[in-house]
C-alpha cells in the first residue's frame, strides 16, 4: 500500500536523494553523474529553510515518488488579491509505480496545501509527458506572460 505524507526536516536525506534521482531520468544524465557541491548546498538548504511542502509517496521504507512546490509572494494585484503564488515542481514517480494514480494524488495534495495558504496561482513547466497529468488536474496553457533569463 502507498502511503502519501508531508515531508518533514528529518526527510532530508530521502528528499535529497529522490530530487537526484529524479533530475538524473529527467535530464537523461548518466548514473554516475556527479551534481556540483554548490547545487547539493543550495538544494539541501532549500529543503530546509525554503518556503516550500514536498510530498513522498513511501511504498514501505522507499520513495517511490516525490512532488514539490515552492511559494513566492509578489505585490498584490487585481487578480490576485493575496499577493501569493507558487509553482509546482520537481514531480516524479519512479518507472515501475508509474500510471498508477500516485503523481496525481501527490499534486493534488499539493494543490489543497496551495489553496490552504490563499496561493491565487499555481505555475509549472510541464514535460511533454506530464501535460496530461496536469490537464487532468486543471491546469491550462498561459500565454500571460515573458520570462527574462540570465
Amino acid at each position: 500500500m502507498i502511503e502519501y505524507r508531508i515531508a518533514t526536516d528529518e526527510d532530508i536525506e530521502l528528499m535529497m536523494n529522490s530530487r537526484l534521482e529524479m533530475l538524473k531520468v529527467v535530464n537523461d544524465l548518466p548514473a554516475d553523474y556527479v551534481y556540483s557541491d554548490t547545487f547539493l548546498r543550495e538544494s539541501r538548504d532549500y529543503f530546509l529553510n525554503g518556503d516550500q511542502t514536498t510530498v513522498l509517496a513511501m511504498d514501505g521504507e522507499i520513495v517511490i515518488g516525490c512532488a514539490s512546490i515552492s511559494y513566492i509572494r509578489i505585490m498584490p494585484t487585481f487578480s490576485h488579491p493575496t499577493g501569493k503564488r507558487a509553482h509546482l515542481m520537481n514531480v516524479y514517480t519512479q518507472i515501475t509505480y508509474r500510471r498508477q494514480g500516485i503523481a496525481h494524488r501527490m499534486c493534488e495534495m499539493l494543490i489543497q496545501d496551495a489553496w490552504e495558504r490563499e496561493v491565487t496561482e499555481i505555475s509549472l513547466d510541464a514535460t511533454t509527458t506530464g501535460r496530461p497529468l496536469y490537464k487532468s488536474l486543471g491546469f491550462t496553457d498561459s500565454n500571460e506572460c515573458m520570462v527574462l533569463i540570465k
